[in-house]
């Protein structure tokens, strides 16, 4: 029998201290799981729980090879986002799997044992994961209990069933629909992979773990494609470097995701299905979608909404999908979600009794945005389509949280009341895009051009509903707070 030893993974100072209860088997050999596990789509009752094995148990070193991209100069007039790819180049002897920050996949098997808070230990099968999916696996955990807290084991083995390493982690479920529950979650966008303020990825996610939210969602731009994704292995290279960080891995082994994709984790900036360009390579949209898919816990849908208690339900929302060409008019039919997903969510929101209902965008809805961005609902490219939505959020007092922005700000649109909360980037370093200076006093009740996230409790105060929402820095110092109630 192959002997076992327990160790801390990838531990990260005093964050990693925080999570006496999370460890980890790392066998003579592997598999190994160096880019952690995610724990998603959690309700009441079901969990996804995702893992991708690898071949070592750590990522490659940061002064390792880099790949070089040459574009066709002649193009002269071309704007630099659709010059012509001319070449993809890697050093001698060198693939993706020797690049800086990779981390190579194998194959293997894996299963999942889980268990409620001193309870008995359940497990799923062992799975064969897919070598065509990048070596990942996810596994939907059923019949779970409400609010409670689980624990959650994977495990791995080689293909001839020899043990690999063991990665534990942890989540909470949804409270049930009927009972007021206190509930508090983070939101988070735009994480630039040069742009970490730490030599072991990003501080932000040591300050939402300090503060135990329930659940964390991640608004979009979870990874820029735009430059190096030339091909499909280089797309899913900038998941690898991404999740392997150490803060990444100890982050997500506790805190339950939902995760939305955006532009850049989709192909490139201000894309949309029909878009045509050479900037990107043999990388297609296609496989931007399919790439998501594979590297977050995810169910059947992009588009979904989860109740977590009485007086709280958010939608998330997919934008890339399907809307409209960036190109064509504005106009009734133009659209960013689609008949479909904009009826779906008109008819789920029109039926939830909670207290608070918040729509989560990956782009902004109110704004307000510089003039020359036509990409989202707060810009006159798709405005026939942010009137309508501004003015059913309106109706149904709802308010909304958005991702994309390299700035925070809280925002009241002039015609409808609608409030908007612009979360800001991941780091300082990735915030821009928008001058200090620039405050509207007919939009603006709170604009800070630096990085963070937002946090939001519900709870109730003698008996009355009440969310706060909170802008915090990276330290996870408050910056500034609103208080919304019913």
């Amino acid at each position: 029998m192959m002997q076992l030893t327990m160790i801390r993974v990838m531990s990260v100072g005093l964050f990693a201290m925080m999570l006496p209860s999370l460890e980890a088997v790392i066998a003579d050999q592997g598999p190994y799981q160096a880019t952690g596990l995610k724990i998603g789509e959690v309700d009441e009752s079901s969990a996804i729980v995702w893992t991708r094995l690898t071949l070592r148990s750590n990522r490659n070193p940061s002064n390792g090879p880099e790949v070089r991209i040459e574009y066709d100069r002649e193009k002269t007039e071309a704007k630099p986002r659709t010059l012509p790819v001319k070449g993809v180049y890697f050093p001698e002897g060198c693939s993706v799997s020797s690049l800086k920050e990779a981390v190579p996949g194998v194959d293997g098997d894996v299963r999942v044992l889980y268990r409620c808070d001193g309870g008995t230990w359940l497990e799923t099968p062992w799975l064969r994961v897919d070598p065509l999916a990048d070596f990942t696996r996810q596994f939907r955990l059923s019949n779970l209990r409400p609010a409670s807290n689980y624990q959650v084991r994977v495990e791995t083995r080689t293909v001839e069933e020899k043990p690999g390493t063991s990665l534990e982690g942890r989540f909470k479920t949804a409270p049930v629909s009927q009972l007021p529950s206190p509930v508090s979650f983070a939101v988070a966008t735009c994480f630039g992979n040069d742009d970490q303020d730490t030599s072991e990825g990003f501080k932000l996610y040591e300050a939402i773990s300090r503060l135990d939210p329930d659940f964390f969602v991640h608004a979009g731009d979870i990874v820029y494609y735009d430059q190096l994704a030339k091909t499909l292995e280089l797309a899913r290279y900038h998941w690898q470097r991404t999740y392997s960080w150490p803060t990444n891995v100890v982050f997500h082994r506790s805190i339950t995701s939902y995760f939305i994709k955006d532009d850049h984790d989709t192909w490139l900036n201000d894309c949309w299905p029909t878009m045509q360009t050479p900037f990107m390579g043999d990388f297609t949209f296609r496989q931007g979608q399919a790439v998501f898919l594979e590297q977050v816990p995810m169910g059947m849908s992009t588009y979904r909404s989860f109740r977590w208690g009485k007086d709280l339900q958010i939608w998330l929302v997919e934008g890339r999908d399907f809307r409209s060409p960036l190109t064509m008019p504005d106009g009734p039919a133009k659209t960013i979600w689609g008949t479909e997903q904009k009826n779906w969510f008109k008819k789920t929101v029109m039926a939830s009794d909670a207290t608070f209902r918040v729509l989560i965008s990956p782009t902004p809805i109110v704004g307000p945005d510089r003039p020359a961005k036509k990409d989202n609902h707060a810009n006159a490219g798709y405005s026939h389509e942010g009137k309508e939505l501004r003015e059913f959020l309106a109706q149904q007092k709802m308010v909304v949280i958005c991702g994309d922005r390299h700035w925070q700000y809280q925002s009241v649109d002039p015609s409808t009341g609608v409030r908007e909360y612009s979360v800001g980037p991941g780091s300082d370093s990735h915030a821009g895009g928008w001058k200090q200076e620039d405050y509207f006093p007919d939009y603006h009740r709170f604009l800070r051009v630096s990085g963070g996230f937002l946090t939001v409790n519900v709870n109730r105060k003698s008996g009355v509903p009440e969310m706060i929402l909170r802008f915090r820095n990276t330290d996870g110092n408050v910056k500034h707070e609103d208080l919304v109630l019913q």
